[in-house]
């Protein structure tokens, strides 16, 4: 199986990685300095917050502005409807932004907030035993 990394542009790296420590997320230091923090997500799964300027340096394309284009939504899954709301509820109180409304429909809960950089995200929890 495959790892999978997601690379994501900030504008001031420290307030980022103090914003996903508040919502539970570990760094590996052995992956982060002065321009790129390596966010654990999962076993297999990280997200790499890099400043903007070195994140620049992967791409010919110019950085989206997240505030008011969507570059991309990162779902990450949740064990239980309350371990969602813990994590959109610290992201809100550690200054993200409400993205879109809750979503209840029985076998799937979602909530969605924006980080301090406005990218996307969804923390989804899934009852696998209602969906057949």
């Amino acid at each position: 199986m495959a790892k999978l990394f997601v690379n994501l542009a900030v504008k001031e790296l420290d307030k980022s990685v103090e914003f996903f420590t508040k919502l539970g997320f570990n760094f590996n230091p052995q992956f982060s300095d002065e321009k790129g923090a390596c966010m654990i997500v999962g076993d297999d799964s990280f997200v790499m917050l890099l400043t903007e300027p070195f994140f620049s340096q992967f791409t010919k394309k110019e950085l989206a502005n997240t505030e008011t284009a969507t570059e991309a939504i990162i779902a990450i899954s949740a064990d239980s409807k309350q371990a969602v709301d813990m994590m959109v509820d610290s992201a809100l109180e550690a200054g993200g932004h409400t993205s879109n409304e809750t979503s209840d429909q029985g076998f799937m809960y979602t909530r969605s907030f924006q980080d301090l950089d406005h990218h996307l995200w969804e923390v989804i929890y899934m009852d696998e035993n209602a969906v057949s």
